[in-house]
């Protein structure tokens, strides 16, 4: 039994997964909040819960059908060779049907019980994540940019299962999380570069540790200072998300900075912990900052 969850742990990307849940929980409150005809709606707690499961299970399938594509891969890699399918401790076979049964059970959840617009932007999350990102890895650079429409669809998903329609604050919370993980992306692939190399992914802004990709990788951070002060200029945050988007930028702007001008591992680290702080604590306090 322990073995089976420890595979099903990894299987899953348990931990990318429950941050994925836990972005769109907190923009599904946001969106709970959003007046319709001057009316303040109250938080649906049962919706909640099935967005967290639908979610929980949509995410998972997509890692799923990520590993049976990359299982010859993972073998190569340090950190993913341990994994269920290149450990042996699972099939191909098994990870597929693992992949589709929670994808329709979780797309089900989404757009039956919550709103049909949920259920198209999660099983568009599930193809681009696993069908378009995933190959392009180790084709260009550019699949960065591609997995980060997918990564971003989470507070999207979230916000229009509670509010039923994508407007202007469900585009914003879209962009903020699609800004950070370039970012986010780049001190990985930079901290992990080595390990990538083994597989031939080419996930770098120049696909090498060099002096461009660390500038790319900090002129993102800064870029994202003023997409995280978009709530604020167009009306539905604060001061305080106002504050910590400016604080918390500058920190990971210097941190980045920092890794321009060392070059070296310890600074990528930094600047990667730093992505992982970031987000959580700009949609908590957007989500105190929008309800208080």
């Amino acid at each position: 039994m322990k073995q089976f969850l420890a595979d099903f742990s990894k299987l899953i990307k348990f931990r990318l997964t429950f941050l994925v849940v836990f972005s769109a929980s907190v923009t599904f409150l946001i969106g709970s909040k959003v007046p319709v005809d001057g009316i303040t709606p109250d938080i649906n707690w049962t919706n909640w819960l099935i967005l967290i499961v639908g979610g929980f299970l949509v995410t998972s399938a997509a890692n799923c059908f990520n590993e049976v594509i990359e299982v010859d891969l993972d073998k190569l890699m340090t950190r993913t060779k341990d994994r269920p399918m290149p450990a042996g401790h699972m099939t191909t076979g098994q990870g597929l049907v693992s992949g589709l049964v929670m994808g329709l059970v979780g797309t089900w959840l989404l757009g039956n019980y919550l709103n049909i617009v949920t259920g198209f932007l999660s099983v568009f999350s599930i193809f681009l994540y696993a069908f378009a990102y995933t190959p392009l890895k180790r084709k260009s650079p550019i699949a960065v940019f591609v997995g980060a429409i997918p990564g971003a669809l989470p507070p999207l998903i979230g916000y229009v299962a509670a509010h039923g329609k994508i407007d202007q604050i469900a585009v914003i919370l879209f962009l903020i999380q699609f800004v950070w993980q370039f970012p986010h992306f780049w001190a990985i692939a930079w901290v992990l570069d080595d390990d990538y190399k083994k597989a031939g992914f080419r996930l770098l802004p120049t696909t090498k540790r060099d002096k461009t990709s660390a500038f790319i990788t900090f002129l993102s951070t800064l870029i994202l200072i003023p997409v995280s002060l978009m709530p604020t200029f167009y009306g539905f945050g604060g001061y305080y998300i106002a504050g910590v988007s400016i604080l918390g930028g500058l920190v990971f702007a210097a941190l980045a900075f920092k890794m321009w001008i060392n070059m070296d591992l310890v600074s990528a680290r930094k600047v990667m912990f730093c992505s992982f702080f970031y987000l959580p604590i700009v949609q908590l306090v957007l989500l105190f900052d929008f309800i208080a």
